[in-house]
């Protein structure tokens, strides 16, 4: 138990590993001298436990000296100071209360733990440390039992010639129950995590969701500021750190899927910056953590993304473009004109939220006839800096020539395409001196995303194109264990957006080549161990660490689905026995049914009190079956009926929908039909969208309903 519990200090960075390794040597001790007389007594033991109290204070003033961060000197000193109580604790000849103390500060020891450590290992000492605390706690009351009990009191207990003390002593008594022990603390282990399930399923949540993590924030994470100098990208692509890890919840396809971060407007000829039109933008607070930022056109469009996020030395958030609505605990975030999301800065955290995001683009033919102006706002995505290299139009012009483009969208893939193809990859700043971008398109020729991206949008600007450059993160490696993205910032990214003012839509183009865009494939056998032990570590900052009222009310949708789909699928059962059997033969039936069914239970329940309960206990994973089609449609109906309009029985959803005059009954009536008609399954941010439409319509105060 004690080991257990300095394994976990130690696996949570508690520890050195020296101290560890010493302090395993002297257990090994310990455990030789007990019961002879080398221990140490008991008045010297708690002698050397009083004179190192001061102890702690030297070790705090000593960890400051070599220069620890601040918020681990009380640490490092508390969890020395413990070692060191446990180790003449474990030298000294022990009575009861020896041992409890020694009990405790292995409690303490993992509470320690606890506070240094978010990881999944942590679930796993702490498993092992329950079953050897049983097992230690369990033993210690059977020897305090055994010493109370006398001889003659054993023998009243259990006769000499007693059947069951000859069989007993047959197998050897003494080896049986020492094996016995673990079984014992096994079961009651499993039985403390049945019992504390549900506990911790349905318990209020407070306090932030966000995942501490020892550290600072990643540290040089550029890129992402306001003002970039070109090359910064560069810089960041060649560190492997963990930026963040994405779950795509929906069945939307994956190809092409960006992590958008931040747009930059405003070229100075050696960078990028955003200028005072793209930084206005006001806080939004949520005291229930969900933020709309726009309403999207179908609800069969939206891609959900659940985010995992590292500490780093920005308040960006990353999510795929166009974001519609993010959910997380955030008392406020901050919109930009360009559409770019902040929070808080969090070099010590990591944050969890989810995005829905609208990733259709506006049809090929539409971009192609557009050809309407820009408006007024939109001419800062034209403009250039005055000594701007004119070889860079003339450049342009030939390029668009060549291609005979006649639109905005053939002129930028002509672009795109030029990019692509006649130039080369190489994360090495070899552009250079006072105009880098002529440098790279005119000498050099070889570069990095960034290069590619600004070259693309003043090629565009140069010929009335309004772009802008935006520097995200490529979608990373899959993980198939885990079912989501991990990103890293080896896939910073840099890219063009483009508007369309017809469709009202910014469109990605990406002129990188496709060298610079290529996830490394990662195979063998350590690379699988990795990819499962990540996907252990996703779960584990889901739906432990992370696990708020969010995940709360998730998890009853799903119960409620659940529940319903068996009502149903019951119901229809019954129904298919009514239509098989005569109506005299339906009733006995039922009650020949449920006589069985009584039986059955009677006989199991007799077999587990007889010999115990030997099944095993699975928790199986929720599914999100959807929502219920009637449910929500009928809710809508209902709230329909409370304004006076009622649905005639002639009249189609769609019919209906259109009387009513609401755009939002017209989204969730096309949800209806999906799940009614289309046999699909909504996700959980297309229920929560509907939940909130829906009390709106039965609240009309409480928001504007068009």
């Amino acid at each position: 138990m004690i080991g257990v519990a300095m394994l976990a200090l130690v696996l949570a960075g508690g520890l050195s590993y020296g101290l560890a390794t010493g302090f395993l040597l002297l257990m090994i001790v310990s455990w030789l001298l007990e019961e002879t007389k080398w221990q140490l007594p008991e008045r010297i033991g708690l002698g050397v436990v009083l004179l190192s109290i001061p102890l702690f204070y030297l070790d705090w003033q000593y960890q400051k000296a070599i220069g620890e961060p601040v918020e681990r000197l009380g640490v490092n000193a508390l969890a020395h100071l413990i070692v060191f109580l446990s180790a003449v604790k474990l030298l000294q000849i022990k009575k009861d209360r020896d041992w409890v103390f020694l009990y405790l500060i292995s409690f303490f020891e993992v509470l320690l733990a606890a506070g240094l450590s978010f990881s999944p290992i942590f679930l796993g000492t702490l498993t092992l440390y329950l079953l050897t605390g049983l097992s230690a706690v369990t033993a210690f009351e059977i020897q305090k039992a055994r010493r109370s009990v006398t001889v003659a009191e054993t023998r009243l207990l259990v006769p000499p010639d007693s059947r069951v003390f000859k069989k007993t002593k047959r197998r050897g008594w003494r080896n049986s129950e020492a094996a016995r022990l673990p079984f014992v603390a096994l079961t009651l282990l499993v039985l403390i995590f049945v019992l504390a399930l549900p506990l911790f399923l349905i318990a209020p949540r407070a306090g932030s969701a966000a995942l501490t993590r020892n550290g600072g924030g990643l540290s040089h994470f550029i890129g992402f500021s306001e003002n970039v100098t070109l090359g910064e990208i560069g810089s960041l692509k060649q560190d492997d750190g963990l930026v963040m890890r994405v779950r795509v919840e929906d069945a939307q396809p994956t190809n092409g899927l960006r992590w958008r971060g931040v747009a930059l407007d405003e070229f100075t000829g050696r960078g990028w910056r955003k200028s005072a039109e793209a930084r206005s933008g006001d806080p939004r607070a949520s005291a229930r953590g969900f933020f709309q930022l726009d309403t999207p056109d179908a609800l069969h469009r939206l891609t959900t993304q659940t985010v995992f996020l590292e500490p780093i030395e920005s308040p960006v958030l990353f999510a795929a473009p166009k974001l519609v609505a993010i959910q997380g605990d955030f008392p406020s975030i901050r919109v930009d004109a360009e559409g770019s999301v902040q929070s808080r800065r969090h070099e010590f955290e990591r944050l969890m939220y989810k995005a829905i995001s609208d990733t259709a683009e506006p049809p090929l033919q539409a971009m192609r006839d557009d050809l309407r102006p820009y408006p007024a706002a939109y001419y800062r995505y034209l403009q250039l800096p005055d000594n701007l290299d004119p070889r860079i139009s003339k450049y342009a012009t030939a390029i668009i020539l060549n291609s005979q483009a006649l639109n905005r969208y053939d002129a930028a893939k002509a672009i795109e395409s030029e990019l692509q193809n006649k130039y080369g990859y190489s994360l090495q700043m070899k552009a250079s001196g006072p105009d880098p971008l002529s440098d790279f398109l005119f000498n050099i020729k070889a570069g990095h995303c960034e290069y590619f991206a600004t070259a693309m949008a003043v090629l565009l600007r140069t010929h009335g194109i309004a772009a802008r450059v935006v520097n995200g993160f490529l979608p990373g490696e899959y993980n198939d264990a885990a079912g989501a993205f991990t990103v890293r910032q080896s896939d910073a990214h840099s890219w063009v957006e483009v508007y369309f003012p017809e469709s009202r839509a910014w469109v990605t183009f990406d002129p990188t080549p496709s060298a610079g865009r290529t996830e490394p494939v990662r195979t063998g056998f350590t690379a699988q161990l990795k990819k499962y032990a990540e996907a252990l570590e996703l779960v584990w900052f889901q739906y432990v660490v992370g696990y708020d009222k969010q995940e709360q009310q998730t998890l009853a949708t799903s119960l409620h689905n659940r529940v319903f789909d068996y009502a149903r699928l019951f119901s229809n059962l019954l129904a298919l026995i009514r239509s098989i059997l005569p109506t005299n033969l339906f009733g006995v039936a039922i009650v020949a049914l449920g006589v069985t069914l009584l039986v059955l239970s009677v006989f199991m329940l007799r077999r587990a009190f007889k010999f115990g309960w030997r099944g095993s206990l699975r928790s199986s994973q929720l599914e999100d079956s959807g929502s219920s089609s009637v449910l929500f449609y009928e809710r809508l109906l209902s709230s329909m009926a409370e304004r006076g309009v009622n649905k005639e029985k002639y009249q189609t959803p769609l019919e209906f929908a259109g009387q009513t005059g609401l755009r939002e009954a017209a989204l969730i009536t096309r949800a209806y039909n999906r799940v009614r008609f289309g046999k699909e399954q909504l996700s959980t941010i297309e229920l929560h969208e509907i939940d909130r439409i829906l009390a709106m319509l039965d609240n009309p105060t409480d928001g504007a309903v068009r």
